[in-house]
């Protein structure tokens, strides 16, 4: 392996801290992953991991030279996507992560549209509503709906989608319409998110912003769930229009306090700051702007 192969392969193994999965993502064996850092260990003359039956961890010298070998094939991609703009036809894989049912819904046409635009670059698209470091889990491109946190990474707003409260007619006729905030505490709630004792659900009207305490029937990291139970009587669901939509405009759902809104939620497209922008990377927030700038979904 060379000397670069075998520097890549050493990211891989920290980034992941396992040798197991350092090689899925390279698609070689785990063997060639150690050998690749055993080799960069005798060169360097110093031990770089630390590795016992659980995990694998830099040591200190490890862990500056992983850094240095971070930028150096940073510069190494860079070099390469220069050359790929000037034919602007971007080869490899593309590794997108993304909100199951936005993916699901709303990007995979994008994506088949980009395949067959770009029929020599490779998609890997993981769908999932678990938050993850997109660095560490080696994505290019991150879609994030809602509040961003603290990052590095760059964040391009696509546009927005609009959240309802909605309900079955079939529920709202044997447990009334709630006429005001204050009585979703006797109504079944179907929550996105995880279990507490105590949830809470931000409306507004006019700017004026309330937070109204529910009991939650229902708890679930995953807007589809929620719909198929808010569809079979279960309850009231909190979900984006891009999830609903089209079971309001068909009468399958009705939205309940309407003048209540909960706020709009951002869409962003995450991806690594510029100067490390592969040409398959800017050209797939390319399409995602035009797809989707300036929407509320």
């Amino acid at each position: 392996m060379d000397k670069l192969s075998a520097m890549n392969a050493f990211t891989k193994v920290v980034a992941s801290a396992s040798y197991a999965e350092a090689a899925r993502r390279l698609g070689i064996t785990r063997s060639a992953v150690s050998k690749a850092v055993s080799e960069l260990e005798a060169d360097l003359g110093a031990r770089l991991l630390d590795r016992t039956t659980r995990r694998v961890a830099p040591t200190e010298a490890g862990l500056a030279y992983y850094q240095r070998c971070l930028a150096i094939l940073a510069e190494v991609d860079e070099a390469e996507a220069q050359i790929a703009r000037l034919h602007d036809e971007p080869k490899g894989c593309l590794r997108v992560n993304a909100p199951m049912s936005f993916g699901t819904r709303c990007l995979s046409g994008v994506l088949a549209d980009f395949m067959a635009r770009y029929p020599d670059l490779k998609i890997e698209l993981a769908l999932s509503d678990r938050t993850i470091d997109p660095l560490e889990e080696g994505f290019d491109v991150t879609i994030r709906i809602g509040r961003l946190g603290d990052s590095s990474l760059i964040a391009r707003r696509l546009g927005t989608t609009r959240m309802v409260l909605v309900a079955s007619p079939d529920y709202l006729t044997s447990h009334g319409r709630p006429e005001a905030p204050v009585d979703l505490a006797r109504h079944r709630c179907l929550h996105y998110g995880h279990a507490t004792a105590m949830q809470k659900w931000q409306l507004s009207e006019n700017g004026k912003d309330i937070s109204v305490p529910i009991d939650a029937a229902m708890s679930s990291n995953n807007g589809d769930t929620l719909r198929d139970a808010a569809l079979r009587g279960n309850g009231i669901a909190r979900l984006p229009t891009f999830i609903v939509g089209e079971d309001i405009d068909a009468g399958r759902l009705d939205v309940v306090l309407e003048a209540w809104s909960p706020a709009d939620l951002d869409i962003h497209a995450l991806y690594a700051p510029n100067r490390y922008l592969a040409a398959k990377t800017r050209l797939f927030i390319d399409v995602l702007v035009e797809r989707f700038a300036g929407m509320r979904l």
